[in-house]
Formats: C-alpha cells, structure tokens, sequence
C-alpha cells in the first residue's frame, strides 16, 4: 500500500532529503515538478522543510549551511541522501567503522523526533541512519510523486555487499534475470537493489559509488520535459527496462534522481 502505517524494519529505506544552495528554490521546483507542499521550517530546525502530499510526509530539502548556520564556502553539491531505519543509531555506527565504514556525522538527536547519523560505505557510498521517535520516515511511499525505491551504485558490489550485511543486516540477493543486479533485502523482503557502476552504460567512468533515489511518476517522458522546462538536465534519457521506463536526471541546482513510471512496457498501466 503507498500509505505507510507502521514502523520501518532496521536495514529499510525510510526517508530522503535533499541538501541545496537555494532551499526556496528546490521547494519552488519539487512543488512544480511532483506536487509537494512544503515550507522553510523553524529556525530550532535549522529552517528544515518536510514536503507532503496529501498530508503525509514524502521527503525534505534543507538549506546547505554549516554547523554554526553560516554559508559554507565553497558550497558542496547538491545532494539526494537515502536515510535506513535502524533500532540503534549508536550501536549502528560502532558496527559500521568495524566493518570498514566511516562516519561522517556522528549520532544525534533532532529534538523529540528521532536520533541520527551521516555514514559512508567501504566503496564511498554516503548515507544517513535514522533511528525513529515521533517521526517514522516517509508517511506515503510506490505513488506517484513519492519514492519507490533507492539504489546503491557502487564501484566493488562484494566489499559493498559484504558491508551492508554485517553492518546493517540488509543481505544482497542476485535479481532473477537482470545479470549483475541485486536485490537488497531485510528479512526477506525486497526494500532497495545494488549494482555496479561499471555495468551501468553510459555513466562517467568518474563517478563515486553513491545512493540513487528514485520517484514514481506517472508519465516518465512528460515529467522530464517539465523537468527541462524548469531548468533541470537529462543525465539518461528516457528508457525501457524491466522495472518500466525511467530516467536519470538533475534539478536545477544540480541534485541527481531517477524517476521511473513502474509499469513493465508490454503491460497494462
């Protein structure tokens, strides 16, 4: 079901957020492109917007700002961060500097509503640990407009494969009939997928193993041209594949996501 009920399972993608320049500007673009509602929050929160659709929380943008809310210069990318539930954010982080992760943001909590970390993988691969209070993750998932799933490219699938297993519990499962891609699975239950970013065609042979969001739509190509519209770029155009037709892209300020319409093309939307 796209509403989200109940609490994520340690090792399950439960939230998204997206770090920009410009907060107002990114609201702006997501509110145009995939119907968001959201606002610069409280300065308590350093101005942390949570965006909704439909009244359920869907993701968050936040102004790039420095510890002590100054501008940081220079200015870092503009990134999309997956964030994975876990019981334990502390003990989360011991498991994963002894399994050859390293943590960038040591744990924290946000007020009253959860308790969090920024980590990277053995292959660079950054992402957050969220370890839920009042405030689950995503309230609306698999919509339109709503993340479907999150994707780990990464430059050594077994170093990374091995990593998320032992650190987090999320084992790496061969995908029936899709050579080199994984599905990632917590108790059995597909929640992400893993592949490598040599068997990813077309990609910069540069590119740093990373987390890759991606948003249900329900039209790939009109959303891209709206993207465009709206001063975003095409990273991977439009295309077919088993999942259904997606494409990689970035906002105006330069954060990369997929969106994918999830219907397989010889069926029925």
């Amino acid at each position: 079901m796209p509403d989200v009920t109940g609490p994520y399972a340690p090792g399950t993608p439960c939230w998204v957020d997206l770090m920009v320049p410009d907060q107002q500007a990114a609201l702006d673009f997501y509110r145009d492109l995939f119907g968001w509602q959201g606002e610069v929050g409280p300065p308590e929160t350093g101005g942390y917007a949570v965006c909704s659709m439909n009244g359920k929380p869907v993701a968050g943008i936040m102004a790039a700002m420095n510890p002590d809310g100054s501008k940081p210069d220079p200015m870092p990318p503009s990134v999309w961060t997956t964030y994975l539930a876990t019981a334990d954010v502390d003990a989360a982080q011991s498991r994963i500097a002894t399994n050859g992760g390293q943590v960038m943001m040591p744990a924290m909590d946000v007020m009253t509503l959860g308790r969090m970390s920024v980590a990277t993988d053995p292959t660079g691969g950054v992402f957050g640990l969220w370890q839920a209070r009042d405030f689950p993750g995503a309230g609306v998932v698999n919509e339109p407009g709503a993340v479907i799933w999150n994707e780990l490219n990464t430059s050594d699938t077994a170093t990374a494969s091995g990593f998320y297993a032992k650190a987090l519990g999320i084992k790496a499962v061969p995908m029936e009939g899709a050579t080199g891609y994984f599905s990632l699975e917590v108790d059995g239950r597909m929640v992400g997928g893993l592949q490598g970013l040599a068997s990813i065609e077309g990609i910069p042979e540069d590119t740093p193993s990373h987390w890759l969001t991606y948003f249900a739509v329900d039209d790939t190509d009109s959303t891209v041209d709206a993207l465009v519209r709206a001063g975003g770029n095409v990273l991977k155009a439009p295309f077919d594949m088993m999942a259904g037709r997606m494409a990689v892209v970035q906002d105006p300020q330069g954060g990369v996501f997929a969106v994918i319409n999830a219907t397989p093309p010889d069926q029925p939307a």
